[in-house]
């Protein structure tokens, strides 16, 4: 039998989990976000297939979705993000896919996992897997299937939705060759940009590329990751090792910009004080402090300092975020503020 990798994503899965609460809503364009309010600054979680039909997307702000749903959509339906009915969800999702037989499962979030599995039919094990999960939670999923984890991954798009579709070594770039390298999972805009001032657009064209001219642009370790990635390599095997959290970080879009000292403190020690209460969780001290920051109108930073000796103290937390945005001798008003806690490793290391 032949090693295979199935990456199983569920479809539209905040707005599905909705419509399972609330019947009526299905069929509707429906976008989850923040509270709920699209008057109030946050972003789309997700957008059913029907508002993206109409040109809603996850990651926009919710502003821009009730402007677009105005024109094309009125009937659009904005809920607020339940995080405990997702997780709750999510956990009944994983559960299923690791009662495959023999499957190792590797969790990348609450609608996604990559499944591995010994067969030499895995189309046959992609339709017991929808069937298994629509069964168990009423929600619809595509697969992927690929011999890398690249491969399987973004074969899922050709099957969405409630699809499957396969990618190999042999198919691979007739598939993905003419597409642009954004096409790749883990390619973003930024680094296409960087390709693209080398004539490299295309996934074919990063393929073929010199070794050493993504090396000199990009360093000796993701000049050839980025080589891989326009081959489709990756992993063939699934890490179904338990996942361990590295940090845990919280942020908050404010609904009214910060701009005194004292309230952009009092929102630096809030953050601090959420973010040890869940490293706590963890039993691993702080060793590392990063902030984030998004000034008006939408720039954003990101600074980080390692502490002195790893704390449990919020205090201490919440002086070195202050101490990072201090040194940026920027007093512009801020929209968003984020502070993450990098942990201290477990005995023996990740």
């Amino acid at each position: 039998m032949t090693s295979w990798v199935l990456h199983v994503d569920l479809d539209e899965f905040l707005a599905a989990v909705e419509v399972l609460r609330r019947p009526e809503l299905a069929g509707l364009p429906i976008v989850v976000g923040g509270r709920g309010d699209p008057t109030e600054r946050a972003v789309v979680s997700t957008a059913s297939y029907a508002a993206r039909e109409h040109g809603i997307r996850s990651g926009m702000p919710l502003k821009t979705a009730q402007r677009i749903a105005r024109r094309r959509c009125p009937d659009v339906v904005f809920l607020p993000v339940d995080r405990p009915v997702y997780e709750a969800a999510s956990a009944e999702v994983m559960a299923t896919l690791r009662s495959v037989p023999d499957a190792k499962v590797q969790v990348l979030g609450w609608d996604e996992a990559f499944v591995g599995v010994e067969t030499d039919d895995p189309a046959d094990v992609a339709r017991r897997i929808q069937a298994d999960v629509l069964a168990a939670t009423r929600l619809h999923c595509s697969v992927g299937i690929g011999d890398t984890t690249t491969r399987a991954k973004i074969a899922t798009e050709f099957g969405k939705p409630r699809g499957i579709f396969t990618l190999t070594r042999e198919t691979w770039l007739a598939v993905m060759g003419g597409r642009p390298t954004r096409a790749l999972w883990g390619v973003g805009p930024r680094v296409a940009a960087r390709l693209a001032r080398h004539g490299i657009e295309t996934v074919a064209e990063l393929a073929a590329a010199d070794p050493e001219v993504l090396a000199a642009e990009f360093g000796p370790t993701m000049g050839p990751h980025y080589g891989r990635l326009g081959r489709g390599g990756g992993a063939r095997t699934v890490d179904d090792t338990p996942w361990l959290a590295r940090a845990h970080g919280r942020e908050t879009t404010y609904q009214h910009d910060l701009t005194s000292a004292d309230e952009i403190a009092a929102a630096v020690r809030d953050l601090a004080v959420q973010v040890v209460e869940d490293i706590d969780r963890e039993g691993r001290a702080c060793a590392r402090v990063h902030l984030k920051v998004r000034f008006v109108p939408f720039f954003t930073v990101h600074r980080s300092r390692t502490l002195p000796a790893p704390t449990s103290d919020p205090e201490q937390v919440a002086v070195t975020a202050l101490e990072l945005l201090d040194r940026l001798d920027d007093d512009r008003p801020i929209r968003l503020l984020g502070v993450r806690a990098e942990m201290v490793p477990p005995e023996g290391g990740y």
